[in-house]
Formats: C-alpha cells, structure tokens, sequence
C-alpha cells in the first residue's frame, strides 16, 4: 500500500513538472519569438524538466 502511494506521488510529481516547465517555455518564447521560440523553449522546459523530475534532490539542491 505505501509503495504504491509513493508510486502515484511520483507518477504526479513528474507530470506536474514537466507540463508546467513546458507550458512556461512555450508561453515564454511565444511571447519573445513567436512560433519558433515558442516550439523550442518548450523542448528545452520538456527536457530540463525530465531532468530535473528523474532526481527531486537535484532540484532541492538546486534552489538552495
């Protein structure tokens, strides 16, 4: 039962991230670059966002 609730906050914990720092790229580059800043930011959130996602401690390192 605990491992599968750690499952699901984790499951929730990587699709919140990497869809709010994709969402923020795009919005960013959209409204600096238009349509290519925009598709390119978002794969760079996308990507830094898995990053990041696959070690939480990374980020708490991070904002430290």
């Amino acid at each position: 039962m605990i491992q599968a609730l750690k499952t699901a906050i984790q499951v929730i914990w990587v699709v919140l991230l990497v869809t709010m720092a994709t969402t923020f790229g795009a919005i960013y580059g959209w409204e600096h670059h238009g349509w290519g800043g925009a598709i390119a930011l978002g794969f760079v959130g996308f990507f830094a966002a898995a990053f990041i996602a696959s070690s939480p401690a990374l980020l708490l390192q991070i904002l430290t």
